[in-house]
C-alpha cells in the first residue's frame, strides 16, 4: 500500500489524495481477488465435487448436492481471501475482521440449515420416517443454532464476548416464550403425537373444525399439512391435534377391511306371511335352499307339538317375506367375494319410522381402497334393491312427480 502511495505522490498527487486513492486501489484489488477466487472455486473445484457425487453410489451426498450445501460452502472462500488480506488496512483491521467473521457465521447458518434439510431428505427414504418423522426436531435444532450463532454474530459486531450476551438470555426467556409460543406448543404436541404413535405421514385423518379430510403429507414443528381428497391443502396447527379430537383412519387400513353400514327402507305394507307358492319359489334360490328346509321342519315340529290349527296363520308359526329376505341378504353377503370373511357381518332391522322399516347391512369389504370399496358397496346394493321385489317387498321412497301424475282424478260432472 505504501508503495502505491509513493508511486502516486511521485506522479504529482498530494499526500492525502494519494493515501485515499491507494487505499481504494488496494481495496478494489482485494475485492477482485475474492471474486476471482469464488469464480475459480465454483467453476473448477465445485464441478469436480459435483461430478464425483453424481458418479459414486452413495445417496447421502446426493441429498447434500440437491440442497446446495457445497454451493453455500463456496461462499466462504471470498471471505477468507478478504480476511487474510485485512492486515493491509492497519486502521480498519479490527472492523474488517469482525465484519468478515459475521459474514462467515451467517453463511455457516445457511450451511447448517441445508445439511439438516439433507438429513431429513435422507431419513424420508426409510419406512420409519412415516412412523417417526424428525422434521419437527430438526426445526428445533435450526432455531436453537440460529439463535446461538445470531448472538455470537452480534457479539462480534459489538466487540463483546459472546458469553456476556448468552448469559442475558435468561432475562429474555419470557419474551422468547411469547414470541415462540406456537413453536413451543407445536414441539410438545409433535413429541406427544409421534411418541404415542397418534399420527404418521400417509395417515388419512378427518378434522371438521379445520376442514381437513385427507392424507397427512407433512409434519413440521408447528403444523400438520393435509392434502384433502378434492386436492386442496389444509394446514392444521400441531397443538390443535392434541387439544381437539380428530379421526384417524389408519386402523381401517391396517385391519384390511372397510365398513359398510347402510340401510334400505322397506314399505311396511308389503310385509306379509309367506304362502306355499312363495316358499316353493324360495326353495329354488341357492342361498335359501338349506334355510327353507330347516325352517319348514322346525315350524312343522313346533306346530305339531303344540297342536296348533294350521288353518289359522295367526296361531301357527310362519315364514315371513321380510325374514326370508333378511336371511337371503345374510347369505349373499357371506358369499360375496368382496366381503371380508373374518370381520363382523350382520343384517338387522332397526326401529320402524316414517320412512318404513330400515334393514341395515353391516359388513366390511376386503379392499380398503376408496374406489374399490365404493364399487363393491354399489354392486351389493344394486343387487339387493333389484331382488327385493322377488320377495314381494317394496322399497320405500317418497312419491315423485311421476307417481303423482299416475293418480287419475275423477272427472267432474258437466
Amino acid at each position: 500500500m505504501d508503495w502505491i502511495k509513493d508511486l502516486l505522490i511521485k506522479y504529482g498527487l498530494g499526500t492525502k489524495p494519494a493515501e485515499v486513492l491507494s487505499g481504494g486501489i488496494i481495496a478494489s484489488l482485494i475485492i477482485l481477488a475474492s471474486i476471482l477466487s469464488y469464480i475459480i472455486v465454483k467453476s473448477f473445484f465445485l464441478k469436480i465435487i459435483i461430478r464425483f457425487v453424481k458418479k459414486n453410489k452413495f445417496e447421502w451426498d446426493d441429498a447434500l448436492l440437491d440442497r446446495k450445501v457445497f454451493h453455500k460452502l463456496s461462499l466462504i472462500v471470498p471471505a477468507l481471501v478478504i480476511y487474510s488480506m485485512a492486515s493491509i488496512f492497519t486502521n480498519y483491521y479490527d472492523l474488517i475482521q469482525r465484519l468478515v467473521l459475521a459474514y462467515i457465521l451467517i453463511v455457516v447458518i445457511f450451511v447448517i440449515n441445508a445439511v439438516l434439510d439433507s438429513v431429513d431428505d435422507i431419513y424420508r427414504k426409510y419406512p420409519i420416517s412415516k412412523v417417526r418423522p424428525i422434521k419437527g426436531f430438526l426445526q428445533v435444532v435450526k432455531i436453537v443454532l440460529s439463535i446461538i450463532l445470531g448472538i455470537v454474530i452480534v457479539a462480534y459486531l459489538m466487540g463483546k464476548s459472546p458469553i456476556i450476551l448468552l448469559s442475558g438470555i435468561g432475562a429474555l426467556t419470557a419474551v422468547f416464550s411469547f414470541i415462540f409460543k406456537d413453536s413451543i406448543l407445536g414441539l410438545v404436541a409433535g413429541i406427544q403425537l409421534t411418541s404415542n404413535d397418534m399420527l404418521r405421514i400417509g395417515d388419512w385423518i378427518e378434522m371438521a373444525n379445520y376442514g381437513a379430510d385427507g392424507t397427512v403429507i407433512d409434519i413440521t414443528l408447528t403444523t400438520v399439512k393435509v392434502r384433502n381428497f378434492d386436492m386442496t391443502y389444509v394446514t392444521v396447527p400441531a397443538y390443535s391435534l392434541m387439544s381437539n379430537s380428530f379421526k384417524n383412519w389408519r386402523g381401517m387400513s391396517e385391519a384390511g377391511g372397510r365398513r359398510i353400514k347402510r340401510s334400505i327402507y322397506i314399505d311396511v305394507k308389503s310385509i306379509k306371511f309367506c304362502t306355499e307358492e312363495m316358499i316353493e319359489k324360495y326353495k329354488k334360490i341357492n342361498f335359501l335352499k338349506e334355510y327353507i328346509k330347516s325352517k319348514e321342519k322346525e315350524i312343522e315340529q313346533y306346530n305339531a307339538k303344540n297342536k296348533i290349527n294350521s288353518n289359522n296363520p295367526v296361531n301357527r308359526r310362519n315364514l315371513t317375506n321380510i325374514g326370508t329376505f333378511r336371511i337371503y341378504i345374510e347369505n349373499y353377503i357371506k358369499n360375496h367375494p368382496k366381503i371380508h370373511s373374518n370381520m363382523i357381518q350382520m343384517v338387522r332391522q332397526l326401529a320402524p319410522g316414517e320412512h318404513g322399516l330400515p334393514l341395515e347391512i353391516y359388513a366390511f369389504t376386503n379392499d380398503t381402497n376408496w374406489v374399490n370399496f365404493e364399487r363393491a358397496q354399489s354392486d351389493i346394493f344394486d343387487h339387493i334393491l333389484a331382488v327385493a321385489k322377488e320377495f314381494e317387498l317394496r322399497v320405500f321412497q317418497n312419491p315423485s312427480g311421476f307417481d303423482l301424475e299416475q293418480i287419475k282424478l275423477p272427472v267432474p260432472n258437466q
